[in-house]
This record gives structure tokens, C-alpha cells and sequence, in this order.
């Protein structure tokens, strides 16, 4: 009997329960439901509809954010520019409305079309050039972090049109608009993921690239799909949280890089490409975001927060090298 037999057995012993457990979407829902069972017994306020409903709105941003992002890293990329990108958009949006007296959904349009040439310079950075995606994306955000600060002359453009703002201050059933947004992207990206043969080659080129190429795989379009998925959905993020304040900032999105990467990696995404899922990227967010909302609550000093994200990150990368080692 070969080793592959009696590892395919041995997996096909363990019990039901077990192998659920197993699932990383599984796990990271157990801690997300442990945690918040503890906040509740912790502060009487973590349920309150005030706290909750400002939970969710202030998750739903990088949640879409990580739909992007979990595409791109299944495909073996990686994009460090998508905090200055939400950035970009809010800006470029804001200078039309206020300057160029742009009506809001052309202007909305111009900068999802920012977004979209981040996203295109680097998936052709990365691809063309063959410069590595963390360096890349690395200078990449640091060009366009410096165009947000020319957009805007170093200074927030503000009395943006009211009609503009209503898409993320709205409301639907007391809800806010970003909500149901979130929503929407999280089932369509999860669903095209795992169903459409078009989206599952990323799991192909993120698992083994010369394999994919060899099998008739267009690698390089892929990819450069993925960077301009990713580019695309940190602008609509960065429009709806340009929205949501009335005002594009110079300062907006600083971090969201980090926070959403981690939240990608603890949501069983791999660094090394060809594992996760927009679900499991969802509970990710939803951890890192229960954990800033529980240092809130308990009274933590707020610099606490940069703290335990930079070691959740650790930790998660540490996690998916070892798991990876182990199989």
C-alpha cells in the first residue's frame, strides 16, 4: 500500500466532526463566536444596536477591500498599495465634485478609473517587468500615496455634493448603504471563486505557475486581472468611505494594507498562493474588527491596536508556514 493510500484512509477514518474542525473557515468562526461571547460577558455595551450596527459599518470597507485581495493572493500576488489606492479614489472623486463641478456618478467613475490604472501598472510591474509583488506594490504605494498628496495639495478636499455622501450615509432598514454593498460583493466574489471556471485558474496559478502555464493557463492575464480586481475594490471602498465622512483625506486608508492582509491570511489564505476563500476572509475581518472594538470597550489604549495587528500578522504567516511545512 503507498503512502498516498494509507494517508487518503487515515483522513477518511476521522470522524465528521473532526474534519470540519479542520476547515480554517470552521476554526476562525469559533474563535470570532468565542471572542464575542467574552466581549458580552465583558462590557455591557458590546451588544448594544449602537455598537453593533457601528461594528459591521466599520468592517464592511476592508471587507470589500479583501475581496480583491483574496482573489489576487489565491493567484499567488500580493498588493501593498491598496490603502494609498482607497486613498486615490476618494480624492480624485472629491477634486472632480469640487473643482470640476463634476456630476457625483462621473465622478465616482473617475475614480474607480484610478483605481483601475493602480491596479493595471501592477499587474504589468509584476508580470512584465518581473519585479517581485512585495517590492512592487511597495513603491506603488508610496507613488500614489504621493499623487493623493498633489490631488489635494497636502489638505482634505471637504463640502463634497450631499447626493454623492448619501451612498455610504443612507440608510435601508436603519442599515447604512456600505452594508448591504458588502454584503453583495462578499456572495458574488465568494460564489465566482469557488463556481466559475475563470476565477478557479487562480488557485491553478497560485498553486504551481509553470504547471498552470503548461496546461494552457494565460498566467500573465490572470494575474493582471487580479491586480486590477484588487486596485478596482479598494477604490470602491475608498469612495464609500470618502462618502461616509463627507470628505476625501490625505491621511485615509494608512494601514488598511496591513489590517486587511492579515485579515485575508487568518481566513486561510496562503502567501505562497493557492489557497482561500472570500468567506473565510469575511470572518478574518470580522476578528480584527472585534478585536479593535473589544480594546475600545474595555478601555486599551488605542496604540494597543497597531500592536496586535502587526502580531496577529505574525502569528497568521507563522500559522500558514508551519501548517504548509507540516503537509
Amino acid at each position: 500500500m503507498t503512502t498516498a493510500t494509507s494517508s487518503t484512509m487515515s483522513t477518511s477514518k476521522k470522524p465528521t466532526w473532526k474534519r470540519i474542525l479542520e476547515q480554517r473557515e470552521v476554526s476562525v468562526f469559533l474563535v470570532v463566536l468565542a471572542l464575542s461571547v467574552f466581549l458580552s460577558l465583558a462590557s455591557d455595551n458590546f451588544l448594544s444596536r449602537a455598537n453593533i450596527n457601528a461594528l459591521i459599518l466599520g468592517l464592511s470597507f476592508n471587507a470589500i477591500i479583501a475581496v480583491g485581495m483574496t482573489v489576487l493572493m489565491v493567484s499567488g500576488g500580493f498588493d501593498l498599495s491598496v490603502g494609498s489606492t482607497l486613498a486615490l479614489a476618494g480624492a480624485v472623486a472629491g477634486y472632480a465634485m469640487v473643482f470640476w463641478h463634476m456630476f457625483w456618478p462621473l465622478a465616482a467613475l473617475l475614480g474607480l478609473a484610478a483605481g483601475l490604472l493602480v491596479g493595471l501598472a501592477n499587474g504589468l510591474i509584476v508580470t512584465k517587468l518581473g519585479v517581485n509583488p512585495l517590492i512592487g506594490t511597495l513603491g506603488m504605494m508610496s507613488v500614489v500615496r504621493g499623487v493623493v498628496l498633489l490631488v489635494t495639495s497636502g489638505f482634505g478636499i471637504s463640502n463634497l455634493p450631499q447626493e454623492f455622501n448619501n451612498i455610504a450615509q443612507g440608510k435601508l432598514f436603519g442599515i447604512q448603504y456600505p452594508v448591504y454593498i458588502m454584503i453583495v460583493f462578499i456572495i458574488v466574489g465568494d460564489v465566482l471563486l469557488r463556481r466559475t471556471r475563470y476565477f478557479r485558474q487562480s488557485y491553478f496559478v497560485g498553486g504551481n505557475m509553470k504547471s498552470a502555464r503548461l496546461s494552457g493557463i494565460r498566467v500573465n492575464r490572470v494575474l493582471i486581472v487580479n491586480y486590477i480586481l484588487a486596485a478596482v475594490m479598494a477604490a470602491v471602498g475608498g469612495l464609500l468611505l470618502t462618502a461616509r465622512f463627507g470628505s476625501a483625506s490625505v491621511s485615509a486608508g494608512v494601514g488598511v494594507e496591513l489590517q486587511v492582509v492579515s485579515a485575508v491570511v487568518i481566513g486561510g489564505a496562503s502567501l505562497a498562493g493557492g489557497e482561500g476563500t472570500v468567506l473565510g476572509s469575511l470572518l478574518g475581518i470580522t476578528l480584527m474588527a472585534l478585536i479593535a472594538n473589544g480594546l475600545n470597550l474595555l478601555g486599551i489604549n488605542v496604540y494597543w491596536q497597531t500592536i496586535i495587528i502587526g502580531a496577529v500578522l505574525i502569528i497568521a504567516v507563522a500559522a500558514d508556514s508551519l501548517s504548509r511545512r507540516n503537509q
